[in-house]
């Protein structure tokens, strides 16, 4: 198999926990030299106030489109054999993970650099909504990196040179770069053809983003 076809991408139901040593398995490789991987946990505690679970709601279809997307990113700027990413959706307890992300390459810079560019984007890109459940209480949560991505991105609107993941794209990138990017970076739309999330050339993903109750910044 290509490497550039080495991606798993999965989005878990709920009650599916994420099986970290498959996705360590499929990155595996006697080729490469470094394995790098990000763990995202529930912890117990936020704000002084007691958590007991987390709840994780997605928009699917466009995450994982986002998340290939992010995966053909990092190939364009890192030496990558292999990546593994997976998100759990619904509850999850106190000490369970939530997002699981494995990296291979020949070098562990590359491996480590990729892992951390794969899990800010996923954080910052991918429509997944988090509830926080707490022994007084509930709340819908937004990540800050969310946040501040969906505000350059109405900006950017206005400003015609770079779009995320359900408009066509353009990259602003370091000189090392200089390809096609993915559903994160700060951006400005433009009439590029290519629609950074699969969608059809020249088209936009016209499904809404449901509807979810008032969040509160992290």
């Amino acid at each position: 198999m290509a490497a550039e076809e080495r991606n798993l991408i999965e989005i878990l139901e709920e009650n599916h926990p994420i099986d970290i040593s498959k996705y360590i398995s499929y990155v595996h490789s006697p080729q490469c030299g470094a394995i790098a991987t990000f763990a995202g946990t529930t912890r117990d505690t936020f704000d002084g106030k007691t958590v007991l679970e987390l709840r994780y709601e997605a928009y699917v279809p466009m995450a994982i489109r986002c998340i290939k997307s992010i995966c053909s990113c990092a190939r364009s700027t890192w030496n990558i054999y292999s990546i593994a990413a997976a998100h759990r959706l619904g509850a999850v307890p106190v000490g369970e993970t939530s997002v699981f992300v494995a990296i291979s390459s020949v070098h562990r810079v590359d491996a480590l650099d990729a892992c951390k560019f794969l899990i800010d984007e996923i954080k910052a890109s991918v429509p997944i909504w988090k509830k926080e459940v707490y022994t007084n209480g509930e709340v819908w949560k937004e990540n800050s990196e969310f946040l501040q991505r969906r505000l350059e991105l109405g900006k950017a609107e206005k400003d015609h040179d770079r779009v995320c993941c359900s408009r066509k794209v353009k990259v602003e990138v370091p000189e090392k770069h200089d390809k096609q990017g993915c559903c994160g970076g700060q951006v400005k739309v433009n009439d590029a053809t290519t629609d950074s999330c699969g969608g059809e050339e020249g088209s936009e993903y016209t499904q809404p983003f449901p509807s979810l109750p008032e969040v509160q910044k992290e």
